[in-house]
């Protein structure tokens, strides 16, 4: 089976990206550039005991997706408590809105961003009486 088990998103600027991966979900960040032989900071995203995986930035090895282009690849989701306290958290340290906050009926409230280094990525709350 190909369960996911590690991710990878791709930085023109390490320290803006841990800043703000670091402020709005409180990852922490490990530097394994001597194992990976070029700037890589493991990301701890939370407990080892929920559910989820951690995974890595790394330096953009070519031209960052441009505006309005299509997502071309992953778009990592990350769960959140409130989806409303976590939007102005994005917004505050320089991510912006991709796909406005929408129902998923009965299950949850989705959305998508952009972070401070052009990459897609969506916040999700649990919540039954979504509609």
């Amino acid at each position: 089976m190909g369960r996911l088990i590690h991710f990878e998103i791709h930085v023109d600027d390490m320290e803006r990206a841990k800043k703000f991966y670091g402020e709005v979900f409180g990852w922490s960040f490990q530097d394994w550039s001597d194992f990976a032989g070029m700037p890589y900071f493991g990301a701890t995203t939370g407990d080892e005991n929920e559910l989820g995986i951690n995974g890595a930035l790394m330096p953009r090895q070519s031209t960052p997706p441009e505006a309005g282009q299509p997502l071309n690849g992953f778009a990592c989701t990350m769960g959140v408590e409130n989806y409303d306290v976590s939007e102005e958290k994005i917004m505050a340290n320089g991510g912006t809105v991709a796909m406005p906050k929408y129902a998923l009926p009965g299950m949850a409230w989705q959305g998508y961003y952009i972070d401070t280094e052009g990459n897609t990525f969506g916040i999700h709350q649990p919540d039954e009486n979504a509609k």
